[in-house]
This record gives structure tokens, sequence and C-alpha cells, in this order.
């Protein structure tokens, strides 16, 4: 990543509090270092063999080229549901919380609690469905919610493009940045890594660790959903609204020329601000 986000200028219109993203937020901890980190629980491998999302695991039975465990193949199709609230590192799980931290709250304040779930959920769906696509004899186990944010990151750049944010340049330099400058490089960062994968350019590591059509689709997935699922009323494309609403917002309190000046300094010019009752 060329920018790391750190914070947004972006405030909450319709909830008090993402009560619905801190919620997932805290689920992809708790699963984290309860069953993964080995520091409660010693079964993290198990966990992430078992959970984790292998493109081969959905294959019908006679094109498998493993054994799925018997409470997955019970259920066909869970792990694309379970493997995005598993983590390869604590590092992994930082980032994408960071991420989701960021940019989620206002993403649930757009569409409501119940459709942002359905969104998250969908976007991680798709993600690994994308991730099955460019590679159905994978036998790696897919892990992380990167998927399900990316498809956050896009519904935020077409809600939101103009928002402002505090990003750190190469991780080392902050800067306050437009934030579809932040996303359209995230997204064409994970494009031309995918094609650098393909032709071998990147080094082993990244080939084999890291899942670009995941990314990918999940943000691809996020588009059309935010169409969808977003508040009636909520607009795409939104201004950057830092101080226009407080104008707009305002309410006009006539002053009269003629009216004495306070008597404590006769310099002192009063502007009076009244929100309407109803904005938060």
């Amino acid at each position: 990543m060329v920018f790391l986000p750190v914070y947004d200028y972006n405030r909450l219109r319709h909830i008090k509090r993402p009560w619905m993203n801190w919620s997932l937020i805290a689920i992809n901890i708790f699963i984290y270092f309860v069953f993964q980190s080995d520091l409660i629980l010693k079964v993290g491998a198990q966990v992430q063999h078992t959970f984790g999302f292998m493109p081969n695991s959905i294959l019908p039975a006679s094109m498998r080229q493993m054994n799925v465990p018997a409470l997955i193949a019970e259920v066909p199709g869970i792990k694309v549901f379970t493997y995005m609230f598993l983590h390869g590192d604590a590092g992994h799980l930082l980032g994408n919380m960071l991420f989701l931290y960021i940019f989620g709250d206002n993403v649930e304040d757009a569409m409501g609690r119940i459709r942002y779930l359905v969104f998250y959920l969908g976007c991680g769906i798709f993600s690994g469905l994308a991730h099955f696509w460019s590679d159905t004899s994978s036998q790696a186990a897919l892990v992380g919610a990167s998927g399900a944010i990316s498809g956050v990151l896009a519904a935020y750049l077409i809600l939101y493009p103009r928002a402002k944010l505090w990003a750190l340049l190469l991780f080392r330099i902050p800067l306050k940045v437009p934030a579809f400058v932040v996303l359209l490089l995230y997204i064409a960062y994970n494009v031309f890594a995918e094609i650098a994968t393909q032709f071998r350019i990147l080094p082993d590591y990244f080939n084999e660790r890291i899942a670009w059509w995941a990314h990918i689709g999940g943000f691809i997935a996020g588009i059309p959903l935010t169409y969808l699922l977003r508040r009636p009323g909520v607009e795409l494309f939104a201004k950057d609204d830092t101080v226009t609403d407080v104008a707009t917002g305002a309410q006009a309190v006539p002053i009269n020329p003629m009216d004495p000046p306070s008597p404590g300094d006769s310099s002192t010019v009063i502007v009076r601000v009244d929100r309407p009752r109803e904005q938060p």
C-alpha cells in the first residue's frame, strides 16, 4: 500500500454509534486471540485448516484432491462464511481491523445496521468465490476479512469520495488527502499485484500468501451492493461536507443592527448558529 489511512473526517448522519461495525471488529479479535493465537486454546492450525476457505473443498466429492473435515463436509459451502472471521497472524488482523474501524462506521451509517451486515457478508462471500474462480484447485486455506473490507472500501469510495483522510505516505509521511486518492490507489495496487503475480514478477512470498483476486472480488461486489442497500435518500458521490453541512443546517437568527452592543465589550460581535434538532 502507498497510503496507510489513520483517521477520517466524516461525521455520522443517521446513527449515534456504529454498533454493528464495532461488533464485527470485536468478533474478529475474539476469534483470533481465543482460537488462533494459541494463547488460550492450542487449536490455531486446526481451526485454520477446518474453517479456512479452500477452493478445492467446495468441488463435488469426485473432483476433490483433498480430504475435507467431516464437519465441513456436512455443511457444504460453510467455509465461504467462516474464512472471513479468521486471520493468519496478529499483523494481518491489526491491518484489517484498522481499515474496518476507519471506513466501516460511515458505511454502516449510510445503510443501517442490518443491511450493513448483509452487505459485509455478501462482499466476503463474493470475495471467496472470486478466489475460487481464480484457482479452483487450490488447497491453501484462504483466511482474512480483507475481501469483505474491500467491499467496505468500495462503498466508502462511491459514497464519500471527497471525505478527508489523514494517511501515512509509504507508512512514514502524514498527509491529509481526499478518500478517493487512497481508495483508488488501493484497488489499483491490488490489480497491479495480481497481474504481476500472473507473470511471476513479484517474489514467491507474495505469490503464495496474498489472494489478490479475493480483494478485487470484494471491491467489485461492494459497488452494486452499495447502490442496492443504501438508505433511501443517501446520495452517491457526496461532496465533502465538513463546512457546508453546518451552513445548510443552520437557522438564521435576525439581529437588529440598532440594538446596543454587549456591555462587556463594545467591539464584540456575536454570531449565533442553531442546528436543527433532528441533526446529530
